[in-house]
């Protein structure tokens, strides 16, 4: 019976045995590919980038991405729960354009007032998807079209923020940091705590995965829902308010326009599925700093910036594919 048996095993296991293997292939590039091309791409420019190994152009670099790794940050929390906040680009030329307005009662107010119509902005977007039952990608687009007329009823124009203390937040720095990048930084990594050390970061998760079985679990699936948002909607000011601090201006028409694409495709290629149920904060960084290098080397090589975002399009249909074909096999074994 053994012997007869045997042939039937072997034969049964060998294709289990190679699905399994195609399983563990596609989880692993989902999980590390962006670090593989991250790196691939740094030898590249090390080898073939004129001047690029210098400390002048890592710190530009770095002081370019910072901005987008935050709006990316909160961008993972809320995909992280199956959803998606299109008006962050919106909230970051609003807050961006109440900068000028209240500059003269102090550097700290002006930007706690910008910091506040970004929480505002992230409640009622939370509101709107967790209390009213509206599907987020509806809600946070209307909310982008109607921040952006917002930030343009107040701003109008560019406008120059002459403020030594603004300034500073801009353009100065700590122990040979940019405020900016030590500022991402620690944005970074505090959100990745919260993801994997606190109550909310394990609810946030199970609600993504399941949000009737969190439900019936008696999670609070509408606090964590509006909190995610309100966060979203924070990092998103905190955003526009380091870029208007970079350039000591508002231009609330094109400030944080298309921010909304560049952190989806961080996040994405990232590792976090659209799908919700994880939160991938070290592979947002290394996503956000891939599409920065991306440009850079587009840049470096005279290649015409509209190619930078062709190659974003191309980067997330990819990283979606890989994705989808993750979640079809998880289906498979389900049945």
């Amino acid at each position: 019976m053994t012997d007869t048996a045997s042939p039937t095993t072997t034969g049964a296991s060998a294709p289990e045995s190679s699905g399994r293997s195609r399983r563990v292939d596609s989880d692993w590039v989902r999980r590390n590919g962006v670090f593989v091309a991250l790196v691939l791409l740094l030898l590249f420019n090390l080898l073939f980038t004129d001047n690029f190994a210098t400390e002048g152009t890592l710190r530009l670099q770095l002081v370019q991405v910072a901005p987008v790794l935050i709006v990316a940050l909160g961008m993972a929390l809320v995909i992280g729960t199956e959803g998606i906040d299109l008006s962050v680009g919106a909230v970051m030329a609003l807050a961006a354009a109440l900068i000028p307005l209240y500059i003269g009662y102090g550097t700290g107010i002006s930007i706690g007032i910008s910091l506040a119509a970004g929480v505002v902005v992230g409640l009622i977007a939370g509101v709107l998807v967790a209390h009213v039952g509206v599907q987020p990608i509806v809600a946070t687009l209307g909310l982008m079209v109607a921040g952006r007329g917002v930030a343009n009823l107040f701003g109008g124009q560019i406008k120059s923020i002459r403020d030594e203390g603004f300034r500073e937040l801009g353009t100065g720095s700590i122990l040979g940091i940019p405020y900016v990048v030590a500022i991402a930084a620690v944005i970074a990594v505090v959100v990745g705590l919260v993801v994997r050390r606190t109550t909310y970061g394990r609810q946030l998760v199970a609600i993504g995965g399941n949000k009737l079985a969190a439900e019936l679990a008696g999670l609070p699936v509408r606090r964590v829902l509006v909190t995610t948002y309100v966060v979203s909607g924070l990092l998103a000011a905190m955003a526009g308010i380091l870029l208007a601090a970079r350039s000591q201006a508002s231009d609330p028409t094109k400030l944080g326009l298309l921010m909304e694409l560049s952190a989806i495709t961080a996040v994405v290629i990232g590792g976090t599925p659209l799908s919700g149920g994880q939160v991938r904060i070290l592979g947002t960084v290394a996503g956000a700093l891939l599409m920065q290098l991306i440009t850079a080397t587009l840049i470096f090589h005279n290649i015409q910036d509209s190619w930078a975002q062709i190659v974003q399009a191309v980067i997330v249909i990819a990283a979606v594919y890989v994705q989808l074909g993750r979640g079809t096999t998880r289906k498979s074994r389900k049945t």
